[in-house]
């Protein structure tokens, strides 16, 4: 993939997150979610390249635009796999909270895992962790693990967690080894790359969240060199059926980073409300400030990029 790609793509998310963010704390998370898969389905037309949503929002009948198979992109220029949530942590936007972003993650075709839309168990961590995690051992172990990586104590630790009762008891464990706890409403995508910050304060992100963007997680902490893991966790059989038929034939697998996002990578992120890395949009009265990170896999290259948007010439926000 051109690396110059990374840069057509994060205009992506800009777009994206600025149209959103107009509807930040608005209480509606309907539209602040389809103004962001708007300005994102047009912004991709305009990138020169072949793509598949692979991870999107939703199946052809449930979702009027950006679906598990949809093609974007001009339709000249390289053949493409794109995963994407136009706005992770909907509810988040929508109350005015912490840690939303519009996120992308691009690979050459065939190298992102075409999970279903199930829940999935994970375990993330970031560089100083990378090799020593492993799902199936206790939340106690994974932190003494990690502990000793950073040549520190376990309270010295802060796992960060979904808030929801299917975590009550994941919550007294990592409580209980002595770890502190940063619950969140929503948005584990940006969660698990926080463990690949030094400045965020999150160091292991755990728990069960969307499989889909266990794969967005997975292309971010592959480009940052952090590590996560996964199991699918189907509600129902219809589920499992829906997995296999997208060719996952042991649902009880074990998906490490190079299952779900292999090859050559690029994860690109923008700001809708402000989080641990990443600041929201900024409205000004000559436009909006963004803040977003541009990664890739094969150089490693982190970017953040701080962009002024100037309404006057840009009459379609």
């Amino acid at each position: 993939m051109n690396r110059n790609l990374a840069l057509e793509f994060v205009r992506v998310t800009e777009m994206a997150a600025i149209a959103s963010a107009r509807l930040m704390g608005r209480g509606d998370e309907k539209a602040a979610d389809q103004a962001a898969v708007d300005a994102m389905r047009a912004m991709l037309d305009s990138v020169d390249c072949d793509a598949t949503v692979v991870i999107g929002e939703g199946e052809r009948d449930e979702a009027p635009m950006l679906y598990i198979g949809e093609k974007v992109g001009s339709g000249k220029g390289p053949e493409l796999e794109i995963a994407l949530d136009p706005l992770e942590g909907t509810t988040v936007c929508a109350t005015g909270g912490y840690n939303s972003i519009s996120v992308m993650a691009i690979a050459e075709k065939g190298n992102f895992l075409h999970a279903p839309d199930t829940y999935m168990q994970k375990i993330a961590v970031g560089r100083e962790g990378r090799g020593l995690i492993d799902i199936n051992e206790s939340a106690k172990e994974n932190l003494r693990r990690l502990a000793e990586a950073k040549k520190c104590r376990i309270a010295d630790l802060t796992a960060v967690v979904l808030d929801r009762p299917r975590h009550k008891e994941l919550i007294f464990e990592i409580r209980e080894a002595g770890a502190r706890i940063q619950l969140i409403g929503d948005g584990d995508v940006s969660a698990a790359i926080a463990c690949c910050e030094p400045n965020s304060g999150v160091d292991i992100l755990f728990g069960i969240g969307g499989a889909p963007e266990g794969v967005l997680a997975a292309a971010a902490l592959r480009c940052m060199g952090g590590d996560f893991q996964g199991i699918l966790k189907p509600r129902n059989e219809e589920e499992i059926i829906r997995a296999r038929k997208m060719g996952i034939a042991d649902i009880k697998k074990v998906f490490k980073l190079d299952d779900l996002a292999r090859g050559n990578v690029m994860f690109v992120a923008t700001g809708v409300t402000t989080g641990n890395f990443l600041n929201g949009v900024k409205f000004k009265s000559w436009g909006a400030v963004t803040h977003s990170i541009v990664m890739r896999s094969s150089s490693g290259t982190v970017r953040h990029i701080e962009a002024e948007h100037h309404f006057d010439t840009k009459p379609r926000y």
